[in-house]
C-alpha cells in the first residue's frame, strides 16, 4: 500500500512515500495504527520528516524488515535501535546519499553502529545510491562499511574507488558512471583483491588499461556473472590486443564476452 501525506485507519505492511510532505506527526500516527504489521518504509524526498520520526518508527515497529531512506535521516541512534534484540532481522536497507548544491556538508556514521547493524543481521543488503559533486565523499569511506550494492552516480575521483576497495569487504555489486578519464588501475586491482564476493560490476567511463582490465576478471574469475565496460576507455597497452582481451576475458567468465560500444547518436 502506498501513502502520502494521508493518514490511513486500515492496517498495512508497507509504507511509500516519495516526494511528499508527510511529515513527523503523520508518520507517528502511521506507525500507531500499524506497528504490528508494518515490514517495509520507504522515505524518500520527505523534507518534513527528522531523523527523530524514523526512530520512532525503528522502535515502535519491531517487524520491520525493509528501509529505504535518504542519507541525513540516518544516524547512529537508528542503527543502533535496530540492531536491538527486540528488532527482527533486517533484510534491505537502501539509503540515497544525494548532494542538493555543490559543497553540501554530510555527516558521519560510526563504524561501531554498522558493525552492530552486521551483528544482528548478518545477511542485510545495504545498498548505498551517491550522487555526490567532487570533494563531497569526506566522510564516506574512511572506515569499514558493509555496503552490497554501491552504486556512484556521478563522476568521481580516484580517491573514491581506492577507498571503496579498502573499506567494502562485503561488496557484491558495483555500478560507477565516471571518473572524468583518468586511469584506475590500482584501485581496480584493490577491488578484486580486497572484495571477494564481488558478483557484477558496471564501469561505464571509467578509463582502465587493458592489463589492469584482464587482471581484474582472472582475479575474480566466474563468479562475476554481470561484466559491464565501455570498449572506448579500455587503453592499450604492450600486453594486449583487443582480439586478445575478448578471448581472455572469455575464458575467465565462462561464457562469450564482449565490452559495451558507445551508441553512435
Amino acid at each position: 500500500m502506498v501513502v502520502g501525506s494521508c493518514v490511513c485507519n486500515v492496517s498495512f505492511s508497507s509504507l511509500k512515500s516519495d516526494d511528499t510532505p508527510v511529515g513527523d506527526p503523520s508518520l507517528k500516527v502511521q506507525v500507531a495504527n500499524n506497528s504490528d504489521t508494518l515490514k517495509l518504509l520507504k522515505m524518500s524526498s520527505c523534507p518534513l520528516l527528522s531523523p527523530a520520526g524514523i526512530l520512532c518508527v525503528a522502535d515502535h515497529c519491531h517487524g520491520l524488515r525493509e528501509l529505504a531512506l535518504n542519507y541525513h535521516l540516518l544516524s547512529d541512534e537508528l542503527l543502533t535501535s535496530l540492531s536491538s534484540e527486540k528488532h527482527v532481522h533486517l533484510e534491505h536497507l537502501r539509503i540515497d546519499v544525494v548532494s542538493e548544491t555543490p559543497g553540501q556538508q554530510f555527516h558521519a556514521i560510526k563504524k561501531s553502529s554498522w558493525d552492530a547493524m552486521v551483528r544482528h543481521s548478518p545477511k542485510c543488503n545495504l545498498v548505498m545510491y551517491f550522487f555526490l559533486y567532487e570533494g563531497e565523499f569526506g566522510p564516506f569511506f574512511r572506515d569499514e562499511v558493509p555496503v552490497t550494492h554501491l552504486y556512484l552516480g556521478r563522476s568521481v575521483s580516484k580517491d573514491v574507488p581506492g577507498r571503496v576497495g579498502l573499506t567494502c569487504p562485503r561488496l557484491i555489486e558495483l555500478l560507477a558512471c565516471a571518473n572524468g578519464l583518468r586511469p584506475l588501475d590500482e584501485e581496480l586491482i584493490r577491488v578484486a583483491r580486497r572484495c571477494t564476493q564481488l558478483s557484477a560490476i558496471g564501469l561505464g567511463e571509467w578509463e582502465v588499461s587493458w592489463s589492469a582490465f584482464v587482471e581484474f576478471v582472472k582475479m575474480c574469475g566466474d563468479r562475476l556473472t554481470q561484466l559491464s565496460i565501455m570498449e572506448e576507455v579500455l587503453v592499450p597497452d604492450h600486453r594486449y590486443m583487443l582480439y586478445d582481451i575478448h578471448w581472455e576475458v572469455s575464458q575467465q567468465l565462462g561464457r562469450v564476452w564482449f565490452p559495451d560500444m558507445m551508441p553512435t547518436w
